[in-house]
């Protein structure tokens, strides 16, 4: 930790920094276990290539999931910008104990009671980011023109300005597009959404509960954080058991997930490259 980031936290936490160690498993920022002169321990991340907002806007959508009262999320302590020397999140540290044996239950509970909660609308009051890329949240009328224009428009636009979208990506995407309403299923009030649920943002804390990281959020269809859970694993089956006898789900969910899959494959095209197209091309070809 250097001696900027040092000054800034103890600034904003209200004492100095008295040691650090790093911590591994972030992809794009550095990550640390923070003791402070007063005797607190706590988790830092920062990134001094971070946009101005980025751990601004992330301590707003973990206070937002808090609202809900339904799954942990660590408590904010502090967030800074660029413009406030380097840019940083502070969080009470939460140290992991073994799971405990109705972990999933809880997960899948719990996920129920966050999306339950809602939200204002489809979108969100601000903006922020998924991954480090820019996500957009003005609200729309509805799901479907959400869904097409904030997330698939959005990262499709991104993806054909890098030269990394396929003639066969784009066209399936205008046939996909003329079908969305169709697609989307039936209709459903927005709900409070992590935005960016898999594995490695799902901790395990001291009592061996669920823990929620890294959100993404706003307000949008509950079925996009299920898909999510699907993608890459991590998530036993007692999770999603457990989620649909607490919320169950509208009929033709099975054939949705592509549909809701769409938007995080797009964004590991434009965050990590073209090997994920093909996963893309085939996620359309199940759709269109």
């Amino acid at each position: 930790m250097d001696d900027r980031l040092e000054a800034s936290l103890g600034n904003a936490l209200g004492s100095r920094v008295k040691g650090a160690r790093p911590l591994s498993g972030g992809d794009i920022n550095d990550a640390y276990e923070a003791t402070l002169a007063d005797g607190r321990v706590v988790f830092v991340k920062s990134n001094v290539r971070a946009p101005n907002d980025m751990f601004v806007a992330e301590a707003r959508g973990l206070a937002w999931l808090a609202e809900a009262r339904a799954l942990r999320v660590p408590a904010v302590l502090a967030s800074a910008g660029a413009n406030e020397l380097t840019p940083f999140l502070a969080l009470e540290l939460v140290r992991p104990a073994p799971r405990a044996p109705d972990f999933d239950e809880r997960l899948g509970h719990g996920l129920a009671a966050l999306h339950r909660h809602g939200a204002e609308a489809f979108g969100l009051d601000h903006d922020n980011y998924i991954g480090r890329l820019p996500q957009k949240n003005t609200f729309a009328v509805n799901w479907p023109e959400f869904y097409r224009v904030r997330r698939l428009g959005a990262q499709l636009k991104a993806a054909v300005d890098a030269g990394l979208a396929t003639t066969r990506m784009r066209r399936s995407f205008e046939r996909l597009f003329a079908q969305m309403e169709t697609l989307c299923g039936p209709p459903e009030p927005p709900a409070r959404l992590h935005g960016d649920l898999w594995g490695g943002n799902l901790i395990t804390d001291e009592l061996g509960e669920p823990c929620l990281i890294d959100p993404a959020v706003y307000g949008g269809h509950r079925e996009i954080d299920l898909a999510m859970m699907k993608l890459f694993g991590g998530f036993g089956p007692r999770v999603f058991a457990a989620y649909k006898e607490a919320f169950p789900l509208a009929d033709g969910y099975r054939e949705r997930v592509a549909l809701y899959q769409l938007y995080p494959l797009l964004v590991h095209v434009n965050l990590f490259g073209g090997g994920y197209v093909g996963q893309v091309e085939a996620a359309l070809g199940r759709l269109v």
